[in-house]
This record gives C-alpha cells, sequence and structure tokens, in this order.
C-alpha cells in the first residue's frame, strides 16, 4: 500500500512540475527574448539568450516617435484615477444595498446583477456616440467617469456581500448615538471594509493597467496612448514589426502589474475569501 501511494504521490507531482513548466514557459521565454538580438528571437526554441544585449531595451523606449515613458505615466493616470472612481463609487452603491431600504430594491439588486452577463460589445456603439456628443473622444474621461457610476457590478456584489457580514448591532449602537448613514457609513462601514476595499483596488488597477480594447476604441493621439497602445504601436504591418523592442516594452509593462500581484496577493486572497465567496 505504501509503495503505491508513492507512485501516486510522485506521479502527482510530475504532472505539477510539467503544468508549472508549460504556464512559466511563455514568461521566460518573453523575458529571454527581450535580451536576445533581433536575428535571434525566433532562431531557437531555447528562452536563454546567447548573446547578451540590452539594445532592444534602449532602442524600443523611443523606436514608436514617442518615449514609452508616456505610455506608461498615461496607463498609470488612467489606472490610479479608475482605482479611485470604483472603489468610491461601488462602495456607495454596496453600502446602499445592503443596509438601505428602497422601493424595488432586489428588483435593482437582480438587475444590477444582470449586467454582469452583459459584453462589453453589446454597449459600445451606444457609449461611443454618448461619448462623441460630449466632446470626451481622445481623452481620458470615457476610461475614467462611468467608473463614478457604479457600473461594476461585479465589486458591488462583493461589497455587498461583505457588508452582510458585518453585524447590524453596530449600526443600531451608532443610530442611538444620533448617527446618521453618513455617518455610519464613514465611521463603521468604511473602516470594517478595508479587506473588500482592498480586493477591489487591486483587481481595478489590474484590469485597467492591460485594458486593450476601451482604450484603442476612445484614444486616437498617440501623445494619450497607453502602455497597452504603445505596445501595439510596435506592429507595422506593411514593413515589418520591431519584435526585439516590443518584447522589450512587453518585459516592462509587465512588471508594474506583477509587482502589485506579488506585493498584495495575501491581501487579494483574504479579501475574497472574507466575503462569502467560496
Amino acid at each position: 500500500m505504501r509503495t503505491e501511494k508513492k507512485q501516486v504521490h510522485w506521479r502527482a507531482h510530475a504532472v505539477l512540475i510539467v503544468v508549472l513548466v508549460a504556464m512559466i514557459y511563455p514568461m521566460v521565454w518573453l523575458v529571454g527574448a527581450s535580451f536576445k538580438p533581433e536575428n535571434q528571437i525566433f532562431s531557437t526554441m531555447n528562452p536563454f539568450p546567447f548573446a547578451f544585449t540590452i539594445a532592444n531595451y534602449i532602442n524600443g523606449w523611443t523606436a514608436t516617435g514617442n518615449s514609452f515613458t508616456v505610455y506608461l505615466a498615461n496607463s498609470l493616470t488612467v489606472s490610479l484615477c479608475t482605482v479611485v472612481a470604483n472603489v468610491a463609487s461601488c462602495s456607495v452603491a454596496a453600502y446602499a444595498f445592503a443596509r438601505l431600504d428602497f422601493a424595488f430594491k432586489r428588483f435593482w439588486f437582480a438587475v444590477m446583477l444582470g449586467t454582469m452577463m452583459l459584453p462589453f460589445q453589446a454597449t459600445l456603439i451606444p457609449q461611443y456616440t454618448i461619448f462623441y456628443q460630449l466632446n470626451w473622444i481622445n481623452t481620458f474621461l470615457p476610461l475614467v467617469v462611468p467608473y463614478l457610476l457604479a457600473t461594476d457590478a461585479f465589486f458591488i456584489f462583493l461589497m455587498v456581500q461583505f457588508i452582510r457580514g458585518i453585524p447590524r448591532e453596530l449600526d443600531e449602537a451608532a443610530a442611538l448615538d444620533g448617527a446618521g448613514h453618513v455617518r455610519v457609513f464613514f465611521s463603521i462601514i468604511l473602516p470594517l471594509l478595508r479587506p473588500a476595499l482592498l480586493t477591489t483596488t487591486i483587481l481595478t488597477f489590474i484590469w485597467t493597467f492591460n485594458d486593450f480594447l476601451r482604450q484603442l476604441v476612445y484614444l486616437s493621439d498617440h501623445s494619450r496612448y497607453t502602455a497597452p497602445l504603445g505596445l501595439n504601436a510596435f506592429v507595422d504591418r506593411a514593413s515589418g514589426s520591431s519584435y526585439g523592442g516590443m518584447l522589450a516594452m512587453s518585459v516592462v509593462t509587465l512588471v508594474p502589474t506583477v509587482a502589485v500581484f506579488i506585493v498584495s496577493q495575501r491581501r487579494l486572497v483574504e479579501g475574497v475569501a472574507t466575503t462569502g465567496i467560496k
């Protein structure tokens, strides 16, 4: 029996190792290829460079006509503004659904959840028309302002689940001292909501920083391009693509999101686990 268990144990580990290698190989190849000369990038499957060079990073930083610093700064600006807007609006909406009583609350809550099944492409044209009439095209406003209206149902639901786990006795005790809903929200709910707020902050930042389609639709000026659009600028279907610079800048673009995930992964898991979503 012990021999059979050991065999199963080693087989399971062997499968996990194979899966791990398959998952991390693209990342290792990307980093290695970014340090290869242009003519050696696709010459072999070996991810490690035979001739180490940083020319791809030097040339790629300004290969599109604009410094990649501009693209990174634009991405960080959009991401940080979106984080603030999303956290503020979703927390207020979640408090309303979890604590307040208003007409047709269950109906509106169901409608809100139903929007999670509505693909972005279904509302793309109507939204573009509205923003075009507001003269917001080629600005960051279409990427940030909608989040001020609590349009992200996933995070609202996440916070609602968390708030429902907070004892109502705390609200009632504050009400006896004369606190209204605003005081209860800022003094009691918001401090206890910290795990869910951190989860919303982390995921919103990562998703917004890596977003491509929405930014491609609304931004046309190269000076307003974000990092994903800057990477797309390396692709020239007419004269060929600068793969060395594109791979090098891809590594640079990955650094902020990977760093945020590594630093905050424990809090991210805790935030999701404490909302009741198993």
